[in-house]
Order: structure tokens, then sequence, then C-alpha cells
């Protein structure tokens, strides 16, 4: 997606039912197809808010993103075998990023050592008041993810490292997950503090911090230039199978 362009439920004229039927059903499509295609996961989530009245700024956008599938048709995820499994999780929010609601939304994803095994992109329930409210959030919804991994994991009785390292790009939301103290100020997430800080204090956890130049999860909230997502892509291991080895 154009990282200038900004989609909202009055962007264009609004199409006619059977443009609208048409959309629908391309997005419905698109939706099965992010499920291994994570580079596209943000542009479809995007797309996927105007199914109520799509209008032409939309419809655009969507055949913008086939004819970008159209020429990386052979593109894929690689899975490198381990004798180990480091869980590490990159995950960010955009504040307040929704035009018509003011919702932040949630992105993550998630490597077995160097392997991605999961990610997410998501728009958050509920309109946060600052930019560590909505971090927050995030890491209260990767901090789930991890906690079925790891239950996955122990289920097939495959041995993995603790903690699961988590990288977060913003200071305010690791030293709340760090300093009980703070929680006191932080009461409408209240619920989310003590579930990190239990994850953190039993060793199960740790938050790291990171550049917001190497925050990966960057990819799943918000439209990046080609170049940072060419480098991210390569860093998940999205590879283009046809091309010869």
């Amino acid at each position: 997606m154009v990282p200038s362009l900004r989609l909202s439920t009055t962007s264009g004229i609004a199409l006619d039912d059977e443009d609208a039927s048409s959309y629908i059903r391309l997005i419905g499509r698109l939706l099965y197809l992010q499920i291994s295609r994570p580079n596209i996961s943000y542009c479809v989530h995007k797309l996927s808010q105007f199914l109520v009245k799509p209008h032409t700024e939309h419809i655009i956008a969507a055949h913008h993103l086939l004819r970008y599938l159209k020429g990386t048709s052979g593109q894929g995820i690689m899975l490198w075998a381990s004798k180990e499994f480091n869980i590490k999780v990159f995950v960010d929010s955009d504040w307040g990023c929704c035009l018509d609601t003011r919702k932040s939304i949630t992105g993550f994803c998630i490597f077995l050592e160097k392997s991605l095994v999961s990610w997410k992109t998501k728009k958050q329930a509920t309109v946060s008041r600052s930019s560590a409210e909505a971090e927050y959030r995030a890491l209260a919804s990767v901090s789930s993810e991890i906690t079925w991994l790891t239950h996955l994991l122990q289920n097939f009785q495959i041995p993995h490292q603790e903690p699961a390292l988590i990288y977060c790009d913003n200071r305010a939301a690791i030293s709340i997950a760090s300093n009980p103290t703070f929680h006191e100020r932080t009461k409408h997430i209240e619920i989310d503090c003590h579930f990190i800080h239990d994850k953190i204090q039993q060793g199960q956890q740790k938050l790291l911090s990171i550049k917001s130049s190497h925050q990966l999860a960057d990819m799943f909230t918000k439209p990046l230039p080609s170049s940072t997502i060419h480098e991210f892509m390569f860093k998940m291991g999205i590879r283009n199978l046809h091309t010869p080895s």
C-alpha cells in the first residue's frame, strides 16, 4: 500500500451493488491468501474495514494490491531446521491511526529461532488515550499468543528456551511493565498491566527495547516505503521461491 494513501469510509464515491459485491468477494479471497503472505497482512486488514459500503478509492487500492501479487506469485516463507527453539517476538501499535474511529492497530510477528510462525494485524477494540496505552494493549495481545504457543510446544514435547524475548520500541510501555509503581497511574489498563507483569516476574517473557527503524512489526501496523518492506521481508524469511537457488 502506498505510504501516503489515507483511506476512510468516505474516500471516493460509493460503488454500485455489482461492484460492491465484487469487492467483497475479492477481499474474502485476499483474507485467505494473507494466511501465507504476511507482507500483505496490513493492506488486506485495511481494505477489509470497508466491506459494508466500499467506495472507488477502496477498490482502486485493492486492484493495486492484485497487481503486486501478480508480480510476486513466487513469494513464500522459508522455515529453517533447528535443534533449539527460542521464541522471539516483535510487537508494535499505530496509535489512533483509524481515521473513522481513532482506534489503534496492533501488529506483531513471532519467530521460532529464524522461522516466522505467527503474525497478526488487528484493530484494537477500544480507543487508547496515549501511545503507551495502545502499545501496552498490543503487548497484552502478543503475550497471550506467546502463552498459547508455549503450551502448544509443551503439548508436543518440544523443548524451548525461556524467557520469550519481546522487542518493543515504546519505552513508556516497557517502564510500565518493569515498574509496578506505574500501575496506579494506569488503572484503565490494569488487567493488561498485571497480566504482562506476572509473565515477566515468572521468567516466561522478557521485554527488550529496540530502535523503531529495526521494528519488524511496523510492517503489520502501517504502510511503509518499498525499500523498508523488502528489508523486513528478507529478515522475516520471505523469499521468491521461483528464484533458482
